[in-house]
């Protein structure tokens, strides 16, 4: 095995990857809230492992959607398990971006020299946004029907660009067979594709730029007479 990792480190330097990703210096002060990040990815991670396995038994057309999530849910084997951890990891992963966003900016982590990553993170949470709104779609049924009704109603209503987006999201004047097929290819294709290359980019900022070191608080000037 060494040998085998002595061969890999010549030509790929694994060991310097290793230094970078794991022996980094952590500041003073750093505590369990700034794992907050990690806790995303771990959690974007479920995401796409129980959404690739949910993928191979849906079926995108409102004939034959709710019945494949029907089936998913109480005939595939550990479906049920799978799309409940998919349902509620999108939850999860709403709230902890979310908080995570919330720590940074109290913490005072997005000023310099780090403007560039929270840029990136901000992108990633318009992006999570959306992978909750495309997804809610998909069940066909009642309740995902009527919210993407008002979605797309509420789009609707913005200047200049809000008619034209909103047909663009419906694939017509209503919701039918073409918003679904939509609505799913940009669940599984577009954002999945534009958030993991942001993911890339933030995660290559933090391990260059390493972590913030909480804010010092203004030390007390000492007893006075």
């Amino acid at each position: 095995m060494r040998t085998l990792v002595d061969w890999l480190d010549e030509r790929l330097q694994i060991r310097e990857i290793k230094v970078a990703l794991f022996d980094r210096k952590i500041p003073k002060g750093v505590g369990w809230i700034y794992t907050l990040g990690s806790l995303s990815l771990g959690i974007f991670l479920l995401q796409s492992v129980t959404g690739i396995l949910l993928a191979m038994n849906y079926s995108p057309s409102p004939q034959f959607a709710y019945e494949s999530v029907s089936y998913i849910t109480h005939q595939v084997t550990l479906g049920n398990i799978v799309r409940g951890l998919h349902k509620w990891g999108a939850s999860a992963m709403v709230l902890i971006v979310t908080l995570h966003m919330i720590r940074v900016y109290f913490m005072g982590s997005y000023k310099y020299p780090r403007e560039l990553s929270w840029v990136v993170g901000v992108f990633i949470w318009l992006i999570v946004m959306g992978f909750g709104f495309t997804g809610y779609l998909l069940p066909w049924d009642q309740k995902g029907y009527w919210a993407t009704m008002v979605g797309t109603t509420i789009a609707e209503q913005a200047p200049l660009v809000g008619p034209a987006l909103a047909k663009l999201l419906r694939g017509g004047d209503t919701l039918g067979t073409v918003t679904l097929t939509r609505f799913y290819a940009i669940h599984v294709l577009v954002l999945p594709a534009l958030v993991l290359t942001l993911i890339a980019l933030h995660l290559f900022f933090v391990v260059r730029q390493g972590i913030s070191a909480p804010p010092e608080r203004d030390k007390p000037d000492g007893p006075h007479a």
